[in-house]
């Protein structure tokens, strides 16, 4: 049995209803989210997947990744895509000391506000997702205080793992789907494999399907 759930079950939503694991809608919205990036070539192909099919998402960025690629965060940006906090060094919350964790947190926060576009656009993210979406529930107290919603998953594309098959990413990617279901990929070099194969068989099964996709904000 492999370590993680595609389908987030529901009793996992209900004990930690204080974070969001989907958004239900009456309107068929689903919602992409790419973490770990930014990351050269493998985000810029995101993006142009994203822009032929016309459909906007959320990336979830790493606060190092910011620093080292400010250039393909602005054009994440520019072209109306969400984005939010995944800590600066991709922190595992329960191995992590609460206040290191905050910090780590904060700085990533503050890479983004180096970039002037996003102060331009008064853009500046309050959205939260924890690396392998393990943190402890003081530090989601503590964050959700600072004004931080933290956005989980209902569907898990397991594009990082390196034991399935790319039609196996595919099958978890929209088999489970429904109403509101938060999507995760990763634009990362670990899960291109996947994520090439992966992406544009998704849009296109779950746009015949009538799902319609939106940003979270």
């Amino acid at each position: 049995m492999k370590p993680y759930w595609i389908k987030t079950p529901k009793f996992i939503k209900r004990l930690f209803n204080n974070q969001v694991w989907d958004i239900p809608n009456s309107e068929n919205k689903i919602y992409l989210t790419f973490d770990d990036g930014p990351t050269p070539q493998v985000t810029e192909w995101v993006l142009s997947v994203l822009k032929n099919y016309n459909i906007k998402a959320t990336f979830f960025c790493i606060g190092k990744n910011i620093e080292n690629h400010p250039d393909i965060l602005k054009i994440i940006i520019s072209d109306d895509h969400s984005i939010g906090n995944h800590t600066f060094n991709h922190l595992n919350g329960w191995k992590t000391q609460s206040n290191k964790y905050l910090e780590n947190v904060a700085l990533c926060n503050e890479k983004f506000k180096n970039l002037e576009i996003l102060n331009r656009k008064s853009q500046i993210s309050n959205l939260f997702r924890p690396p392998y979406g393990k943190i402890k529930p003081s530090q989601s107290k503590k964050l959700r205080q600072l004004g931080y919603k933290i956005i989980m998953w209902d569907i898990l594309s397991a594009d990082f793992d390196q034991t399935i098959t790319k039609e196996e990413c595919l099958g978890n990617a929209t088999k489970k789907v429904t109403s509101g279901s938060i999507i995760v990929f990763h634009d990362s070099q670990k899960s291109f494999k996947n994520l090439e194969y992966a992406l544009l068989k998704t849009i296109e099964i779950l746009k015949e399907k009538g799902y319609q996709f939106d940003t979270i904000r």
